[in-house]
């Protein structure tokens, strides 16, 4: 999953404490129940539909990272608000950029399917539209001139429903509805620095709701998101932990070349940050290069960011600025001996 994003807004949502964050809307039916479930859940204390990628100009081969999020939240069962966040890396000119809004929507949002959700900003307007795979995504920042997306995916690979029913348990920490598409053939344009790409590459979507339940917990958590190049092949990684008293939960999934869903336990992996990086502007220090090793899949892998600096920067609620690294990562390794690489995505939160 992306691992439990939401707990960046809930923070905040708990520091205004006129809000009295509540889960009563949620429902745990078991089982993610598809297609449906990826419509809004009507006063969901938080969800989202999150998009991450790597993207390549067709012509000069330049390589792009991006992401785009809309979050879903009512956070005292009556008032819905939306998060929309846009980000954009360049490994070329080694920059990084990202715009966001957070506002009250006027009127809950409905549980209708194709999806047509939309935030407005200055004289901007993002949308997200579609269903089942098949996106479309449009986004101008209006913080940073010139960068921009336009963009259009297909299915590359079927739905992975994480945990095996689409509910990922997070020990005692939550419960929450997650299932992605690891793999989204993505094609369209992007506009960086004022210049317009014509891009293909391909994307890594997760769904996630009835996340409302951390909002009480001490967490932090490393995620991240692995798209092998051959075999095809993808991984999911997090840890959870609890700042407080030490204590961490792992797990993930692994979807094999076939469509092949296993659901990894703490054991059945290893995380571990090789070198570090401090943020000039927060002081942070967050884990930089990753070791991975799966031994039952046979991978020992070496993740990379592609641009040190992907640090995100979050006022909400014009109380609390929200810190935390996600960022276009590359892998190397190797797979049963024999030499693979690919594709990351990489978030770290309240290290």
């Amino acid at each position: 999953m992306k691992f439990l994003r939401f707990a960046l807004l809930l923070a905040a949502v708990s520091a205004c404490s006129i809000l009295k964050p509540t889960t009563k809307n949620d429902r745990f039916p078991g089982r993610a129940e598809l297609p449906q479930e990826e419509a809004p859940h009507v006063n969901n204390s938080l969800e989202w539909w999150y998009f991450t990628g790597h993207l390549k100009d067709v012509k000069t081969g330049e390589s792009f990272g991006v992401e785009y999020v809309f979050f879903h939240f009512n956070p005292d069962g009556k008032q819905d608000y939306q998060m929309v966040h846009f980000a954009l890396t360049d490994p070329q000119a080694q920059q990084f950029r990202y715009d966001y809004y957070l506002g009250k929507l006027p009127q809950p949002l409905a549980a209708t399917l194709p999806l047509s959700l939309q935030q407005p900003k200055a004289a901007q307007a993002w949308t997200l539209t579609g269903q089942e795979g098949t996106y479309n995504l449009q986004a101008r920042m209006t913080n940073h001139a010139g960068q921009a997306i336009s963009l259009r995916t297909t299915p590359a690979k079927p739905v992975l429903l994480h945990g095996g029913t689409g509910y990922e348990q997070y020990g005692p920490v939550a419960q929450a509805g997650y299932y992605s598409y690891p793999r989204l053939a993505a094609t369209g344009t992007i506009e960086v620095a004022g210049k317009t790409h014509e891009v293909t590459g391909e994307l890594w979507y997760d769904r996630q709701w009835n996340c409302g339940g951390v909002n009480k917990k001490n967490v932090a958590w490393d995620w991240l998101s692995l798209q092998l190049d051959e075999p095809r092949e993808e991984l999911m990684l997090y840890t959870v932990h609890d700042t407080q008293t030490g204590q961490h939960i792992g797990g993930g999934s692994h979807f094999g070349s076939k469509g092949e869903n296993l659901h990894l336990a703490e054991a059945d992996f290893k995380l571990e940050p090789l070198t570090y990086w401090t943020s000039p502007v927060s002081k942070k220090k967050y884990p930089a290069t990753w070791h991975v090793s799966v031994p039952s899949k046979g991978y020992e892998l070496t993740v990379t960011p592609l641009v040190p600096n992907q640090e995100l920067n979050l006022r909400v609620f014009k109380v609390l600025n929200l810190r935390y690294w996600e960022g276009m990562c590359r892998v190397t390794g190797t797979h049963h001996g024999q030499p693979v690489t690919g594709n990351a995505y990489v978030e770290i939160t309240n290290r």
